[in-house]
C-alpha cells in the first residue's frame, strides 16, 4: 500500500472512531477520486444510506472546486427533501481543504447544519 493511502487511511480510522451517525443526526461522508467527488448521508444505527449525490452523476461544469459546490448544494437539497437538517460531517481523512472545503460550505449554504 501506497504511503499517502496508508497515512489517510489511518486519519480515517481515527475520525471514525469519533464521528458516528443517528437518525437524527446522520453522517455526511465524502469520498474524493482524482477525478470525481461523492457524499454519502449515513445512518450508522440502521445501516443505510439516507441520500447521496456525486459528481459522477451531476452534469456540472468547470474546475474540480465548482463541481464539488454543486455536490455540496445537491446532498443538501437530497437531505432536506427527506426531512434531515442537521449531519455531522465525516471529510474522510481529507484535509478540510479544496473540493472538501467547497463541498462542505456549499451544503451548509443550501440549509444543512452541522
Amino acid at each position: 500500500m501506497r504511503q499517502k493511502l496508508r497515512g489517510r487511511t489511518r486519519r480515517k480510522l481515527r475520525i471514525r472512531n469519533k464521528v458516528h451517525g443517528t437518525s437524527e443526526r446522520p453522517r455526511l461522508a465524502v469520498f474524493r477520486s482524482s477525478k470525481h467527488i461523492y457524499a454519502q448521508v449515513i445512518d450508522d444505527t440502521h445501516g443505510t444510506t439516507i441520500a447521496h449525490a456525486s459528481s459522477a452523476a451531476e452534469s456540472a461544469a468547470g474546475n474540480k472546486v465548482d463541481v464539488a459546490k454543486s455536490v455540496g448544494s445537491a446532498v443538501a437539497k437530497a437531505c432536506i427533501d427527506k426531512g434531515v437538517e442537521q449531519v455531522v460531517f465525516d471529510r474522510g481523512g481529507y484535509r478540510y481543504h479544496g473540493r472538501v472545503r467547497a463541498l462542505a460550505e456549499s451544503a451548509r449554504e443550501a440549509g444543512l447544519k452541522f
